[in-house]
């Protein structure tokens, strides 16, 4: 194992525990490293610190342990161990909610590794080389750790690496004839980690769905940017007495539907492929309440400004269209746009849709997405329940 020698006072952050060591706090020379290799990271004095994977970029290397104890099939254990115990404490494999996160990065001490439990199922996403080149140990400890209650587990990196790495999606581990169904909060959908985006479903709303429900009986509802028809499908099934899902997608608006027709919804539901920016400037009725849940607008630093505008443009459009009493549900999954700037920036589309309103909830990842107390960057999705006078 090659070692790495941090500059002298680059050691602080490693010694709170932060999981990155970014390439300027490197004083040695990195050039015979290969991406992905194991590295002992050590202070300028030689004091060794921890191991972690090491990979030419911003972030050199992602921190898996900080110590100098050996990396071996007994860690991948113990990790992903440790992992599915805090799912089960939670409670969220039952009868009525078999879709959990099993694995979140850096919130699981597994920086660059994401994998997601569906009915049995486990998708493994490898967001660095250094998990690409383990992903056989991953695989050994999810048999180890789950045992019977594992169907299947099924590599989904493509598009999450370099294009310079070559990697295959495919099952590692048995099989699985699609259409596979799952449950979230007794809803039934129909998952492809295949085809679909991500690795089939987006986990991280579940806790705000089930909130849009509580809120849902009797109620006409907008659900924009409705990919798979999550909050629709909620919304519905807790009474909503008309439910339009909004996308720009045709291939999302027809996942929406076969998940709709799934769970005999059709009645009260209108589907509407359109650009949600351009719809929500003339509505076709007015909505009680309205779901906003765009992808990311910025994935980088230097488009923040243009992100928090588009931010502000989209909201303002809905709260100036919403009716009175009404609630709008918005979100932002920019991580460069922080809790605290996108709640200045609803209040200020606020301000200029001439809307007084009222912050009822706001919301946040639920706990299988967990945030390392040591890595705030964890935090990636906000968002906000307005009630609008």
């Amino acid at each position: 194992m090659q070692e790495i020698y941090l500059r002298k006072g680059k050691d602080a952050s490693i010694r709170r525990k932060h999981p990155w060591i970014f390439s300027g706090a490197i004083g040695s020379d990195t050039s015979s490293i290969e991406d992905g290799s194991l590295v002992r990271v050590c202070t300028n004095q030689q004091e060794v610190l921890a191991i972690g994977h090491f990979q030419k970029g911003s972030i050199a290397v992602r921190i898996l342990r900080f110590s100098g104890e050996e990396i071996d099939q007994r860690f991948w254990n113990q990790r992903i161990q440790a992992a599915w115990k805090l799912r089960m404490d939670l409670g969220l494999l039952t009868k009525d909610n078999t879709i959990f996160r099993l694995v979140h990065g850096e919130g699981d001490l597994l920086p660059g590794l994401v994998i997601d439990f569906y009915g049995g199922v486990c998708v493994v996403q490898c967001h660095s080389i250094g998990m690409l080149q383990c992903i056989m140990e991953i695989v050994d400890a999810l048999k180890e750790v789950i045992g019977g209650k594992l169907k299947a587990i099924y590599h989904k990196s493509k598009g999450s690496l370099p294009r310079s790495v070559e990697t295959q999606d495919g099952y590692l581990y048995g099989s699985i004839d699609m259409p596979f169904y799952a449950y979230e909060n007794r809803v039934r959908y129909s998952i492809d980690w295949i085809l679909g985006q991500k690795t089939g479903f987006f986990i991280d709303q579940r806790e705000n769905r089930k909130l849009l429900g509580q809120l849902s009986k009797g109620k006409k509802i907008l659900n924009a940017f409705c990919y798979s028809g999550g909050f629709s499908l909620e919304a519905l099934m807790n009474g909503a007495s008309d439910v339009y899902s909004l996308d720009s997608s045709e291939k999302a608006i027809a996942l929406t539907e076969a998940n709709v027709s799934l769970n005999t919804f059709e009645g009260k539901h209108v589907s509407v492929i359109a650009d949600a920016m351009d719809y929500l400037k003339e509505l076709p009725l007015p909505f009680d309440i309205i779901v906003l849940d765009p992808p990311a607008f910025a994935k980088h630093l230097d488009k923040k400004h243009k992100a928090v505008q588009g931010y502000k443009r989209l909201n303002a459009h809905a709260l100036r269209q919403i009716k009175s009493g009404g609630i709008l549900v918005t979100f932002s999954c920019s991580q460069v746009v922080d809790k605290s700037l996108f709640n200045h920036t609803i209040i200020s589309a606020a301000i200029e849709s001439n809307r007084k309103v009222k912050i009822l909830y706001q919301l946040h990842q639920p706990a299988d997405h967990p945030i390392g107390a040591f890595h705030p960057e964890g935090e990636y999705l906000k968002g906000l329940v307005v009630y609008v006078e």
